[in-house]
């Protein structure tokens, strides 16, 4: 999990509650409010996911626009931004999101809770969904 200054308040909240509730969290910064770029730290959970270091990833920014684009710039990345609980739930059952986006500005607390309650507990329906995954993989490759 990683987040810029915008999300840091929130993805310290969100590192600590996942680790208190059995999961293994890697927090990847930032660690103060100070401002940051975020597309290093984007890369870095991307890394992390992609290379099997990390199953899923979370990365936390104000609006989380610039996060999402960095991080699907990534082949084998499809992050999902979510402002709620039923857009988290597409992006796992639909979309085989593995990697959750937030926007730390719009959402509260509680908000966020559900949103990454939701996501994680989501699995990937297959199907028909897992074709159109694949044709989204098609893309990095250029067609």
């Amino acid at each position: 999990m990683a987040g810029d200054h915008n999300g840091f308040a929130l993805k310290s909240l969100l590192c600590s509650e996942l680790s208190a509730s059995g999961h293994e969290v890697s927090d990847l910064g930032t660690h103060t409010a100070e401002e940051v770029d975020y597309p290093a730290l984007c890369v870095e959970v991307c890394t992390r996911v992609r290379d099997g270091r990390a199953g899923r990833g979370i990365v936390l920014g104000g609006s989380g626009l610039g996060e999402t684009i960095a991080c699907n710039k990534l082949p084998g990345i499809r992050a999902g931004l979510c402002h709620d609980v039923w857009t988290a739930g597409i992006s796992r059952g639909n979309n085989d999101a593995n990697v959750l986006v937030l926007p730390a500005k719009r959402l509260t607390d509680d908000q966020a809770r559900e949103i990454v309650s939701t996501w994680l507990g989501t699995p990937f329906k297959g199907g028909k969904h897992a074709r159109r995954v694949a044709q989204i993989a098609a893309l990095e490759g250029g067609g």
